[in-house]
């Protein structure tokens, strides 16, 4: 049980340790319903946080049936532009903000329609500064995005949740398999006690009773 114990304790301490210091990159939610808003998320992390870099982003899009990609968004120093007339005023940055070194190029779509159901493509043109030189990377990311007319449970959020109660009950089961198992040790090293200092009592009567036998026998 120590071994376990210790085995947990590490387990925890990496997991806690990843929180802290990593950077997740989680798909991009694809359903949307008409006439509300929606996150288009579009993550990088960027992999050696000591080094300087800037980003611009791009976002494109095609709709179903479509052949070619438009260009509907950028984001650069310079703030937002929305490129593409279908999407004016129905654009919002959701990203990284006061940082030139974006690594989140989330937007935000408002108002969706039931034509903006398709693919869209997300670009980083990121440039990370060295002492001595720039090294260039572009990193791309696609969301296939369906418009629906009400909101429907995914698989994904089912087994997600089924996943999160099977966990709770699985440390509920495994701490009440600890208590009974510290109780029971608790309780045989009581009774252990117990048996030791009832025979160190019976061992101090004896040797209290073969004293008086010998006084006895010398005053005899």
């Amino acid at each position: 049980m120590a071994a376990s114990h210790l085995l947990l304790l590490t387990l925890l301490g990496s997991m806690f340790a990843y929180s802290r210091g990593a950077c997740a990159e989680p798909d991009s939610d694809t359903e949307a319903v008409a006439g509300q808003g929606f996150k288009l998320g579009c993550l990088s992390c960027k992999r050696r946080s000591e080094v300087p870099a800037t980003a611009t982003v791009q976002w494109y899009f095609r709709g179903k049936g479509e052949a070619d990609f438009n260009h509907i968004y950028s984001y650069n120093d310079e703030g937002p532009t929305i490129e593409s007339d279908n999407f004016m005023d129905r654009v919002d940055w959701n990203g990284s903000k006061r940082s030139h070194d974006i690594q989140d190029a989330s937007i935000y779509l408002l108002n969706v329609t039931f034509n903006d159901s398709g693919t869209y493509q997300c670009f980083f043109n990121r440039i990370l500064v060295y002492d001595n030189y720039e090294y260039s990377i572009v990193i791309s990311k696609v969301v296939h995005l369906s418009v629906v007319a009400k909101a429907t449970r995914g698989t994904a959020s089912i087994v997600s949740e089924v996943m999160m109660y099977v966990t709770i009950i699985g440390l509920q089961v495994w701490l009440l398999i600890e208590m009974i198992y510290c109780y029971k040790k608790i309780s045989a090293a009581g009774e252990e006690a117990l048996r030791e200092a009832a025979n160190a009592e019976y061992l101090a009567i004896a040797s209290e009773s073969k004293d008086n036998c010998a006084g006895v026998q010398v005053g005899e």
